[in-house]
């Protein structure tokens, strides 16, 4: 392990992911209430329950640490140690029965990165990055595969329709003309197959902390590469702009893309 994380968070972050998808798992499939935020994004009851879990372990086992939660939060948003949590990314695939969300639980540093799980609860896959070690997807290493051509490249994006406007809807449209597959939907369940070898990139923009702050240690410790579209390393300030790549080679011609124009 490094200094920045220990065997006790990575136990912790397992630990986690057990408590959310316990409290997930009775709700999927179920007629539940859903309810709409202020941003008009949906929220269940399996949402805010998680969340609620994994917060009152964190105060249990690290009560020094500071929490960004999508639901219910910040709490000690300063602390050197600051765990970013979504409970579900991918309600609207949750609430529509189809299981490409995921619970996303991040350590942070001073604002880096340093430990990501990407949980599917259902399908009982997870992911787990950490500085220092090779990603594993329940506990056996993942590699990204190498694709160094764009016009090789499969290419996801959540909801292109919604996530890019003006300039960055231009750019988003010169990349997608230059791959040779295109794909919508997935949420943080796309950045997974992409640790995987089975995507090549996946752009994105409008993403929050609590969705790409987990993402980071899994795609890094994989092989591949997630940055700003700047080429810039993702941190708690970042943009929400996010291009992360199974080859390293893919990442200067899609950022030339993207801004192109």
């Amino acid at each position: 392990m490094t200094e920045e994380v220990s065997a006790a968070h990575i136990a912790l972050a397992e630990a986690l992911a057990d408590a959310a998808g316990a409290i997930i798992r009775p709700y999927f499939h179920q007629p539940i209430a859903v309810d709409e935020k202020s941003d008009l994004t949906p929220v269940t009851i399996a949402d805010r329950a998680a969340e609620a879990a994994m917060r009152a372990l964190i105060e249990q086992r690290f009560p020094e640490h500071g929490i960004i939660g999508e639901e219910h939060g910040s709490t000690r948003a300063e602390a050197e140690h600051v765990w970013v949590l979504d409970p579900i990314d991918g309600t609207k695939s949750f609430i529509s029965g189809i299981p490409l969300f995921g619970t996303l639980i991040a350590l942070t540093r001073r604002g880096r990165p340093v430990l990501g799980i990407i949980d599917q609860p259902i399908l009982r896959e997870r992911w787990l990055g950490a500085e220092g070690r090779a990603t594993t997807l329940n506990g056996a290493p993942v590699r990204t595969r190498a694709c160094t051509s764009l016009d090789r490249a499969t290419l996801f994006s959540t909801a292109p329709e919604l996530m890019f406007q003006g300039a960055d809807a231009a750019g988003f449209a010169r990349l997608r003309a230059a791959v040779k597959l295109v794909r919508a939907g997935g949420d943080c369940y796309a950045y997974a197959q992409l640790a995987n070898g089975f995507i090549d990139l996946v752009v994105e923009a409008q993403l929050k902390p609590y969705d790409y702050c987990a993402l980071a240690p899994v795609i890094a410790g994989a092989g591949g590469t997630i940055t700003d579209w700047q080429g810039r390393a993702l941190d708690l300030a970042a943009d929400g702009r996010v291009i992360a790549c199974g080859d390293p080679a893919l990442a200067a011609p899609t950022r030339a893309l993207l801004a192109a124009g």
